[in-house]
């Protein structure tokens, strides 16, 4: 029970990288577990020279944290390149990731070329019902992960083994992609473009598992970062506008190689709005002032495609059926002071669905896009709160909205997130119990 899941409770973008990073000085080890290079994780540390932005899209948001180890591990699909150049950056920041403390698992699928062009190829060729990919090529990959023809890192480091697999895949991709017009790749190109990144690579690649299994015999804490947004889920999302993995806390077992019994609690990250990014239904999406102010105030852009966010009044029946599927232990409310200034603050209590009352949404994307949200309003605040250390020095309209929302939706508010910075944050209870 020396594991805790951070997982995000909305659309994604919730601002887990800030939570993990600041729980990770409770935590031993940081693992990753789903997902890729599509999530962009955003911390914000002090420097010398003043607050440091850093954006990870691989790397787990662990990493900034001296002696903590940080792993990749098997459910996570690799884009070598990208992560290449995530080290290559952090290092020329003055941030060199050793060896020792960033382990990859050998198992992890990699992403390659014509992932990302496939990917490309399909949205284009959708027209308007594109679903908002962002061309990354995670789902491609994971395609040929479930239809076991899929390129493992392991494979990287051993010249027959990756010929062969390449063979068994390049022939129907390059079919489909000369089918959507768009570039074919040549084989032998490939097996270079594999090797050397392997080549690269493998001083970081290990037996992640083993690592875990080490770790928990030794009563190490384990802190299992999640990418996206449970309503993203592939399996339990607004489908199908989601992602290609499992982003809710019963995939940070699969996806890291852990037993359902070492986890011993599951933080929820949800900002104190809604947002969401690409298509798909968004009961609660603001079309006027109010969802303008929000984006702006916000900075309510994609960390991995800049790509305008979609904003929103907060929805207590999709956080109800994120936290049926999840097992919320705690809920870290992020982003409280971007509501700021509104005279009303707005809680969607329910929806009305061909005039029925709803209490747990139903992310079935034909349902939801039905659904006419049911409001109730609170007063707003004017004061300042990105200085705010405890509740207390929050001003009482800004408390009252946190005390509705674990009222609404029966979870407990573990964190609350004044600002970017690590320091503004209101930490209620620590992960581990810390």
């Amino acid at each position: 029970m020396n594991s805790c899941v951070i997982i995000g409770a909305q659309w994604g973008d919730e601002g887990k990288g800030k939570v993990v990073d600041l729980f990770t000085e409770a935590a031993d080890l940081v693992v990753r577990f789903q997902g890729g290079n599509n999530a962009g994780h955003t911390l914000v540390v002090d420097g010398p020279e003043g607050p440091e932005k850093t954006v990870l899209h691989l790397i787990p948001s662990g990493i900034l944290h001296a002696e903590k180890t940080n792993i990749i591990a098997s459910g996570v699909v690799v884009d070598p390149e990208v992560l290449l150049g995530e080290l290559e950056e952090l290092a020329e920041r003055g941030r060199p990731v050793p060896h020792e403390r960033l382990r990859i698992s050998r198992d992890a699928h990699v992403i390659l070329p014509w992932h990302r062009a496939l990917d490309l190829a399909r949205e284009a060729a959708r027209g308007e019902s594109r679903i908002g990919t962002t061309g990354r090529g995670i789902g491609p990959t994971y395609e040929d992960r479930v239809a076991r023809r899929g390129v493992r890192l392991r494979d990287l480091l051993d010249e027959e083994r990756l010929r062969e697999r390449l063979e068994q895949v390049l022939p129907e991709r390059n079919a489909l992609l000369a089918h959507l017009g768009a570039e074919t790749f040549d084989l032998e190109d490939m097996v270079r473009h594999g090797l050397a990144f392997g080549e690269r690579l493998a001083p970081w690649l290990d037996d992640c598992g083993a690592i875990l299994e080490n770790a928990r015999r030794r009563g190490q804490r384990i802190l299992l970062e999640g990418a996206q947004g449970t309503l993203l889920d592939i399996g339990h999302g607004t489908y199908p506008f989601v992602t290609s993995s499992h982003t809710i806390s019963g995939g940070a077992c699969v996806g890291a190689g852990l037993p359902p019994s070492a986890i011993g609690g599951v933080v929820g990250i949800a900002k104190a709005y809604c947002t969401r990014v690409g298509s798909g239904p968004f009961p609660t999406e603001l079309e006027d002032a109010d969802g303008d102010t929000l984006r702006a105030n916000g900075h309510e852009f994609g960390a991995t495609t800049g790509r305008p966010r979609r904003c929103g009044w907060f929805d207590v029946p999709a956080m109800r059926f994120a936290h049926r599927v999840n097992g919320f232990t705690g809920l870290a409310i992020t982003k409280l002071d971007v509501l700021t200034g509104f005279s009303r603050v707005r809680i969607c209590t329910a929806y009305v669905v061909d005039g029925e009352r709803v209490d747990v949404a139903d992310p079935d994307g034909t349902v939801l896009e039905r659904a006419v949200p049911v409001y109730e309003d609170l007063p707003g605040w004017s004061e300042d709160i990105t200085g705010a250390q405890t509740l207390d020095d929050l001003p009482p309209h800004a408390r009252g909205l946190l005390d509705r929302i674990a009222e609404l939706t029966g979870i407990p508010v573990d964190l609350v997130s004044v600002g970017p910075n690590r320091a503004q944050t209101i930490v209620l209870t620590r992960p581990f119990g810390a």
